[in-house]
């Protein structure tokens, strides 16, 4: 019998305190991604998108631990979120704008002939509509700052204003990339109030001031 790894315990960067925001250095990781815009609670492109990643991610699951003798538990779902204004995210919420990413990890020891395998397979049977647009795709995001959210995805506006405008800025940081979520909790079976988010903002340190002369 193998053991079976949990990278939400396992991996520091899914780590995060409620209540207050930490500092920390992400290592480079893979994921299955794919990409989509608008209204997640209304976009059929955000629910065909979750519906092609899992049969793939379960497939490499199934063949890691039947081929490697490596099981695990298949990462959370995460989510990339931007906006061309930002603040159609974090304070307008005006959701019709977003522009986003899905993403499962994927473990470092499968390669990509393992991912091909498992698209086709998973486009055997039901083939799911978006199975064509997952592309396998490294994410370097090294430092970020990140809480636990528990409660709805409305509710984090409030979190995120305190993070952009107040927190990152005395750390003597500056936003980069895109807004990171990270959802510990299945939307699709949770009650809002209960659901926990790690949010997630990378963030580079704040260019030095020039001297006069």
């Amino acid at each position: 019998m193998t053991d079976k790894t949990d990278f939400k315990k396992t991996v520091d960067a899914y780590q995060a305190p409620r209540g207050r925001f930490r500092i920390v250095d992400v290592p480079d990781m893979r994921y299955l991604m794919i990409d989509g815009h608008g209204d997640p609670n209304t976009s059929p492109a955000f629910t065909t998108a979750v519906e092609a990643l899992y049969p793939v991610a379960y497939k490499l699951k199934f063949a890691s631990k039947r081929d490697l003798g490596r099981d695990y538990v298949v990462p959370p779902l995460e989510g990339l979120w931007w906006a061309d204004d930002m603040d159609a995210f974090t304070t307008s919420r005006d959701k019709s704008l977003w522009n986003w990413t899905l993403l499962l990890m994927i473990p470092d020891w499968i390669d990509r002939a393992m991912v091909d395998t498992a698209v086709e397979q998973a486009g055997a049977k039901n083939r799911p509509a978006r199975l064509d647009d997952i592309r396998l795709e490294a994410l370097s995001e090294g430092r970020c700052v990140q809480t636990l959210h528990v409660g709805s995805f409305d509710d984090e506006a409030a979190v995120l204003a305190h993070l952009h405008d107040e927190f990152i800025p005395a750390q003597g940081l500056r936003m980069t990339g895109k807004h990171h979520e990270i959802y510990l909790s299945d939307f699709r079976r949770v009650a809002p109030e209960k659901q926990r988010t790690i949010l997630r903002q990378p963030v580079l340190a704040q260019a030095a001031p020039s001297k006069p002369g």
